[in-house]
Parts: structure tokens; sequence; C-alpha cells
């Protein structure tokens, strides 16, 4: 390495630790200045290169003012969680190592980690030995996988080979979902051909949770979508009644649990899984409660033999070992190694630090919803996990205290609508929140209502 190199990895490591450094002390939401600045990176392609020391100070000076500080611990907006330390390190390491994780060939220590995390996330979650999996971009694309492999299931029982035929001319799949099915999964079917309007909706309690009583007669390919936390009440549909029922009928089971699925990790909280683990599929984010850097969703399947038909290719110069080959598994060729930072968090926290973080999410949900029910304002949903919604009376409002609360830039919610009323939206996922943090919000939001 030469010195300018050295000298600019240096700088990059200077800017970055002050950026982590002040990111407590910065507006959740950036300023307008923030904003307007963006137009500084709109300049017409230079003819001739530019000083790299030059280009990561303009990236810094614009960048880092008009970020999000999601990294920080008074965000709780999209269930968002921050990126522990050593997931930091990990990923400037093994961004240095630049290492393409989808052959073992490619790179053995990318493939060795992601099979050494992958048996530890199927052990924390109470998957089935020998659980296949994959690591993508998010919980969209691991839907889509999971998905996938569902689909070659269910028409290679009714004779039909997907992969090779496509599915002009198949046997139809009926797909069931929730009335509460989030747009990640909708749109994962879309992509699989099978079609985002054409589900059958069964009708979902007032917390969010599909009614296994409201089930339709399955019969012929079917798949039957269920959630494992809402993404507004955080409520799981009752999937030991839906797995039996689906079962029984041949169909398959796969359960959307971008954050819901690391409850599993709590002793306190995994009863609400309870039946989840008899699915046969499962979708899960690590950068939300593992607090892992973007990108970093996981695809499980039960059979590894459903998931390998459904995501293999082969071609004369794809070197095979004997060895699981990653991209096997999943729906990209070439990625980056995920699964580094998913190792560097499991192997930091431990099992006891991961039911720590999970369960110090969930207080804290709990003491926004205490404070904010005492002070006169309706929690609509049983706070049983780390999502709170609630009301500040009428709908204007309430949207007038969502954008009052991040006008300010104290904290920052989100807003949305549930059962036709409109309402903030708290998650908390960051490892970053300490109940300080949680008391200054608090104080934001309330003040928040009391101006508008």
């Amino acid at each position: 390495m030469d010195s300018k190199t050295q000298s600019l990895l240096e700088d990059a490591s200077r800017r970055s630790l002050h950026y982590l450094k002040t990111i407590g002390e910065r507006r959740v939401f950036p300023s307008p200045e923030g904003l307007a600045n963006l137009a500084k990176w709109d300049a017409p392609l230079p003819a001739n290169p530019t000083d790299p020391s030059d280009v990561l100070a303009l990236l810094d000076e614009v960048g880092s003012p008009a970020t999000v500080a999601t990294a920080g611990p008074r965000y709780f907006g999209f269930v968002t969680g921050g990126a522990l330390p050593v997931t930091v390190a990990a990923n400037w390491l093994a961004c240095a190592w630049d290492q393409c994780a989808g052959l073992e060939a490619l790179s053995p220590a990318a493939s060795a980690i992601e099979a050494v995390a992958l048996k530890w996330l199927v052990e924390l979650f109470g998957l089935p030995p020998g659980t296949a999996g994959g690591f993508v971009t998010g919980a969209t694309t691991a839907n889509f996988t999971a998905l996938a492999a569902a689909r070659h299931s269910v028409l290679a029982q009714a004779g039909w080979d997907v992969e090779a035929k496509g599915l002009f001319g198949a046997p139809p799949i009926t797909v069931i979902v929730g009335e509460e099915v989030h747009v990640s999964a909708l749109k994962a079917l879309g992509m699989l051909g099978l079609g985002r309007e054409r589900v059958i909706q069964v009708k979902a309690d007032a917390q969010g949770r599909m009614r296994p009583d409201a089930l339709p007669r399955i019969a012929g390919p079917t798949i039957v979508c269920i959630q494992a936390g809402n993404v507004n009440s955080g409520a799981f549909d009752p999937a030991t009644e839906i797995c039996r029922a689906a079962h029984a009928a041949g169909a398959w089971v796969h359960v959307d649990a971008a954050f819901g699925l690391w409850a599993a990790a709590a002793p306190a909280r995994a009863h609400l899984l309870r039946g989840v683990a008899d699915a046969d599929s499962w979708a899960t984010d690590a950068h939300k409660w593992l607090n892992v850097p973007y990108d970093s969703g996981i695809a499980f399947v039960r059979n590894p033999e459903h998931l390998r038909a459904a995501m293999s290719v082969n071609a004369a110069y794809l070197v095979r070992g004997e060895k699981r080959e990653p991209n096997q598994f999943t729906p990209e060729m070439s990625r980056r190694a995920r699964g580094v930072e998913i190792w560097a968090a499991l192997r930091s926290l431990g099992r006891s630090g991961v039911a720590d973080l999970v369960e110090r999410m969930c207080q804290y949900a709990t003491r926004f919803a205490e404070g904010l029910r005492a002070a006169g304002y309706e929690i609509l949903n049983e706070v049983n996990l780390n999502q709170v919604l609630v009301s500040f009376g009428s709908e204007d409002k309430t949207r007038h205290t969502i954008d009052a609360l991040q006008r300010e830039g104290i904290c920052w919610c989100g807003g949305t609508v549930w059962h036709g009323r409109a309402a903030m939206r708290i998650g908390v996922s960051s490892w970053a929140t300490t109940p300080a943090d949680v008391e200054q919000s608090l104080d934001a939001i309330l003040r928040a209502a009391g101006a508008s």
C-alpha cells in the first residue's frame, strides 16, 4: 500500500469516527440547509480525475449533515436498527477483504463464516435442525427467496418443474395471506409471477392477527403466508393453528418475520412465536434487531433441497466443491460477504446478549406506551413487542404532532393508518438507545402534542 492510499483510508477512518462520536448530538432528520447542500454533488461529470482526498472531503462535508441518524439512539421510525460497534468494525474489515461470497472457490473465508452464522441463527431461532438459509439484501428478497422455494415445492408435488418450464401451463397456485400482509411479501409474490392481487386475504382480528377460523378450504398447490411481528402492532399470527390446517391439506406455510423472529431469542418474548417453527420457510432481517450494517436479510427453508432447486445454477466455469456453495441458496451469484457482520454480532453478544438486546427494546416500548397513556393519549395496540401505536385525538392533531416532532429533530417517529385511524408509530430497535433517550424522546413527543 502506498502512502497516499494509507493517508486516504486513515482520513476516512477519522471522518467515520467523528460522525459516530457526534451522532447523538445531531438532528435525527437533517435540517433544510443540510438537504439543500446535496445540490453540491450535482455537477457535470468531471473531464479529468479528482484527487481522492478531495472526493472524500466532499462526500463527508455534504453527505454527513444530510444523513438520517438511524444509527443513533433516538430514531424510532421504520424498525431500523443501528450498527453495533463490532459490526461496524467487521464491516470495515470485510470491505477491505472485498470478497465475493458467491462461491467457496472465490472466498473460503466468507463461505465458512456464513455456514457458522447460519448454524447459530437456526439454533437461536429454534428452527428445525438442518434448516437451510441464504444471506440476502433484506426481508423483501428473503421473502422472494423463501417463496421461490415454496413455489418449487408445491408445483413439484403436482408434477411440474417450474424452474425448467416456468409458469406457462403450470397448475395454478393458490396463495393465502392475512388481511395485514406486509407489502414486501406482496412484492415478492409479484416478482415470482404469483400476483399481488390474486391472493386470498383472510380476515384479521383487532391486533392484525390472521384468524385461523377464517381460513378458506385449501386444495391443490397452495402457499399460506403468515406474519411474525406486524409492522404496525407487532402482533403475531397464530402459527400453530394455521400450520396444522395448512399442512393437513398439503400446503406450504411461509413466515414473514422481518423483525419478529428475533423475539425467539428473549425468554420472556419467545411465547409469541409459538408454532412458528412448524412452518416450512421464514424470512427475517439482521439489520433490524441484530443491529448489523445495511444490508442484511436472511431466508430460511426447512428442506434444503427445495431452496437449492429454486436458486441453484450450473455452468462449466463455476468451480464446485463438496462444501456448501453459497450461491445455490440465494438469487445473487455475486454479492458481498454479509455473514461476516452477522457472525461478529452473534460472537460478540452471545445468546444472553441477543436476549438482552431484544428485551430492552421491548421494555422501552412499554415505557413509551405507559408515558403516553398517562398523559391521556390512546394506545391503539397491545404493546407486547417493540411497536407502539398512539393516537393524539383527531386525525389532524395526530398528524400535526408527528410533523412537529419531526421538525424539532430530537427524535423521529413516523405516521401510519391503523384500522382507519391516523397514528404515530414508534418502533424501538437500536442498541444505542438508553433509558435517558427514551425519556428525552417521550418529553419531545408530549411537547409536540401539546403544541399541536
